[in-house]
């Protein structure tokens, strides 16, 4: 690896710059500059994976030939050109749901195991063309729908900081492969929580964008009728300052999304902290909040009170009801578009016997996890009760009436990511009431159609990652980004795993010679 220059963002005079623990933007910097190439960038990141990925099994399939010979690509247009797109030559890696040319799109899903993608997805196709370069893609839960990454085509995902807990889902890949220093940043989707789950977990930032934003087009599987505003694609990233370059490169109509429209995206830098509305929602009601967890959102109510921001701890007695009210959303949208039942995705047109595949697979023989099998059962249940899903429905439009009020035209909501640090895996499914249910902490802002912002908080005493959400009215994306950076100035960001064999001081790197 070539040395990059000292100064800037992540380096100091006379410090030896380590790619793998520097910005996206702070690459495309170095790589615009001369100070490193793009092959420089691509090659370290490439042998973190390979140091990494045996023990966390995050990248699923790799690309580095394609990769290497892109980089070298964008190497000679560097030489010939100053006119270049703002990732130019930066390495990523990119959730296996989307599609990505010659790259395999089945969604941990068996009977999609031979699908290979022969085009890109709307998301990926605006990365490549700002300059990024994908390394592989990263492993998802079964058809993108639980909490742990795990599923019969890739096996399971490892958390980099304990390997006996889980990653989070749908992209919890992703979330691992960047923790572990062996991406820059990466794309995720989000209906539930399947960004900001694994970035909490996994100890780094992500966003959820406000519905309709971001289209999710040539991702697997689409979500269907008003479920496309609950779905949105967004980054995942080690350091703040990606993510919203990322995000107005993601975001537009591309005129196949129905959900996407067009919106204008504010300017974080101008945010003001001072006076503005903080609400801090300790919990929702029902779930216990861990102690750590919990102390580490009063440090940050302390921290924004101390730059001006006026705080007030309030509670909003909906959030009791919040897995139930974004399960009906979910159902509703699902009957009024038509759409499959998720019982039906998993048989890709066979049919599927939920109980009995439960039995098959104690005996090894079932193509599907038990989570997988248990959603397909439960599934079509909302239908039966419409009395209930309409009730939900209206408890949902008074949630919302009131979050706006309280929020005001520029206010935020700071709220737990989840109740605990990162669960041992096969907890979620074995307690599945107690534990499983609070990923709809992230669920109910999608519902919502609020941008929401996952913000790492250091580690705690065994070493897990901390975090909470940001949250704001529709359209305040810059906002919570804005809050975020302010938030990694204060607490620190992302904290290196010791899996991934990197230090950071400060923001000044050091590498293993």
């Amino acid at each position: 690896m070539k040395p990059g220059r000292a100064g800037g963002r992540g380096t100091r005079p006379g410090a030896v710059t380590d790619l793998r623990l520097l910005s996206a933007t702070r690459i495309a910097e170095l790589i615009r500059s001369g100070d490193i190439t793009s092959r420089d960038a691509v090659e370290a990141h490439i042998a973190q994976i390979e140091r990494v990925n045996p023990k966390i099994n995050a990248v699923v399939k790799d690309r580095y030939d394609e990769a290497r010979r892109e980089a070298d690509a964008a190497d000679d247009l560097r030489a010939r050109s100053k006119d270049l797109p703002s990732l130019h030559g930066v390495p990523c890696t990119i959730k296996e749901c989307f599609a990505l040319t010659g790259m395999p799109n089945a969604s941990g899903l068996v009977r999609r195991s031979h699908i290979v993608a022969d085009g890109d997805a709307t998301a990926v196709a605006r990365l490549r063309r700002a300059g990024a370069i994908p390394l592989g893609v990263t492993n998802t839960s079964e058809l993108c729908m639980w909490m742990e990454s795990d599923n019969h085509v890739y096996g399971r995902t490892n958390n980099p900081y304990d390997q006996t807990r889980i990653v989070g889902g749908s992209s919890g890949g992703e979330g691992a492969i960047i923790a572990a220093a062996a991406s820059p940043f990466g794309l995720g989707s989000d209906i539930g929580g399947s960004i900001r789950g694994p970035c909490f977990f996994n100890g780094i930032f992500g966003h959820k964008a406000t519905g309709g934003l971001v289209p999710g087009t040539g991702q697997y599987p689409l979500a269907v009728g008003a479920a496309l505003k609950f779905l949105t694609s967004g980054p995942m990233c080690r350091q703040a300052e990606d993510m919203m370059p990322i995000l107005r490169i993601l975001a537009g109509p591309d005129g196949k999304d129905a959900g996407c429209e067009p919106m204008k995206i504010g300017d974080e830098s101008g945010v003001r902290l001072e006076g503005r509305r903080v609400i801090d929602v300790p919990d929702n009601g029902d779930f216990d909040v861990s102690p750590d967890m919990r102390a580490a959102q009063e440090r940050v109510a302390r921290a924004l009170e101390d730059r001006g921001m006026i705080v007030e701890r309030r509670r909003f007695r909906a959030l009791k009801h919040q897995a139930d009210i974004w399960s009906a959303m979910m159902a509703k949208a699902q009957e009024d578009a038509g759409g499959e039942t998720f019982g039906e995705l998993l048989g890709q047109g066979n049919k599927v016997r939920p109980g009995l595949d439960l039995l098959k697979g104690l005996f090894g023989r079932s193509q599907h996890t038990p989570m997988a099998n248990i959603l397909a059962a439960v599934d079509p249940l909302p239908k039966y009760f419409p009395s209930v899903g309409k009730k939900l429905v209206a408890l949902k439009d008074r949630l919302r009436e009131e979050m706006l009020e309280a929020l005001g035209e520029d206010g935020v909501l700071l709220y737990p990511t989840y109740p605990t640090v990162a669960p041992r895996h096969g907890v979620p499914v074995r307690q599945a009431l107690r534990l499983a249910l609070p990923f709809a902490h992230q669920g109910i802002f999608n519902v919502l159609h609020f941008p929401a912002t996952q913000v790492p908080l250091g580690l705690n005493h065994e070493g897990l990652p901390l975090g909470v959400q940001v949250v704001s009215r529709p359209g305040n994306d810059h906002v919570t980004l804005a809050l975020a950076l302010e938030l990694e100035r204060a607490f620190g960001g992302w904290v290196p795993p010791a899996i991934s064999g990197v230090t950071s001081v400060g923001r000044a790197a050091t590498v293993e010679h």
